[in-house]
């Protein structure tokens, strides 16, 4: 049984994690430990979720231990160290929480890292792993659509809260390919104020990817994305995505899925709680497989998601300079400005 711990507390993804590993979803995993700061934050979790091991102090956790995996739940701006401490204790594997970093410099130094350390660390995109968005994924992979044409995503929430999700989500159904451009705009500056989640980002973005072959990607994020449930004004529930193909289509939403395909339309509902417990145990369970089997690479893998990292930074420059960016296989662009929210933060205000 592999041993794992949950780093930082906050907001809801905490909670799903420690969801995922109970009545047995996670079976070859249990959560014996838990960390976070803060006293009382760390007892009502532990005795949410019956974790006895609790610590204010990470290093000191992961000392102690043994850990096989560590869901890292942390501000973006910690998680460096995190990843070196855990290499120094020899912990063999990290999930960590979107966005992975906020602007260049970070990304370069986390590239960085991940140049040189053994750790397997896969970003916690769970939502690749909903059984219905599985479905559809291989569903598409399989030629169910045909050679696909265009893609069409959003989130409701801004790029660094939700953005990451959207762009995983258009490489989950366009494997191995990474836009060789992208042009953007940008509008709204309340995302690029200080916040204690330190998700920086534009309010509302609209940009388009073109993958070449005559493949294209439009992704809206923030305001100005189209809402799923017309009548429910939370903006979190809102992701969604349309992929359609020579012979058809598929569509996917936190709510509803849709195929078309020979002129025949099919379609239903599905439960996100259940979807989303279900989606993160999943998760979890190859990254046991990694562990067991470096041939078996997490599909989540910190490789491809700092490309699609590099993509969301190339978005914004797009934005900011009002040109069409050209990028290289791996996703970065020939210029890499520094203290690139501060420019938005400016450029947009």
């Amino acid at each position: 049984m592999y041993r794992c711990a949950i780093v930082g507390v906050g907001g809801n993804r905490a909670n799903g994690h420690a969801d995922a590993y109970a009545n047995g979803r996670i079976e070859r995993g249990q959560l014996v430990a838990v960390s976070t700061r803060n006293p009382e934050k760390l007892a009502a979790f532990g005795e949410r979720h019956g974790i006895a091991a609790r610590y204010t102090d990470y290093r000191e956790m992961f000392a102690a231990e043994r850990l096989d995996l560590v869901h890292v739940n942390t501000p973006p701006d910690v998680r460096l160290e995190i990843f070196q401490a855990a290499a120094d204790a020899g912990i063999p594997s990290l999930v960590v929480e979107k966005p992975l970093a906020i602007q260049w410099e970070d990304y370069r130094a986390i590239a960085e890292f991940a140049r040189t350390s053994p750790v397997k660390i896969a970003v916690n995109h769970q939502l690749h792993f909903h059984p219905r968005r599985l479905a559809l994924q291989r569903l598409v992979a399989e030629g169910g659509i045909g050679s696909v044409r265009f893609v069409d995503a959003s989130a409701g929430l801004n790029m660094a809260f939700q953005g990451t999700h959207t762009l995983q989500a258009i490489r989950a159904f366009l494997p191995d390919r990474t836009p060789q451009t992208v042009f953007a705009q940008a509008t709204g500056t309340d995302g690029l104020q200080p916040n204690p989640r330190q998700h920086y980002a534009p309010d509302a973005l609209l940009a388009t990817l073109d993958y070449g072959d005559a493949i294209t990607a439009l992704l809206r994020c923030g305001s100005n994305a189209p809402r799923v449930l017309a009548d429910d004004p939370r903006a979190h529930i809102h992701k969604r995505i349309g992929v359609y193909g020579e012979k058809g289509y598929v569509h996917w939403t936190m709510w509803s899925w849709e195929v078309g395909q020979a002129g025949r339309v099919e379609r239903g509902s599905h439960e996100y709680g259940a979807e989303d417990v279900l989606g993160q145990a999943a998760l979890t369970e190859a990254m046991f497989d990694w562990l067991e089997d470096d041939r078996a690479v997490h599909p989540l893998n910190l490789d491809v998601s700092l490309q699609d990292f590099a993509v969301m930074l190339n978005i914004y420059e797009s934005a900011l300079h009002r040109e069409i960016r050209r990028l290289d296989g791996g996703g970065s662009g020939a210029s890499q400005q520094a203290g690139l929210m501060a420019a938005l933060r400016v450029g947009l205000g």
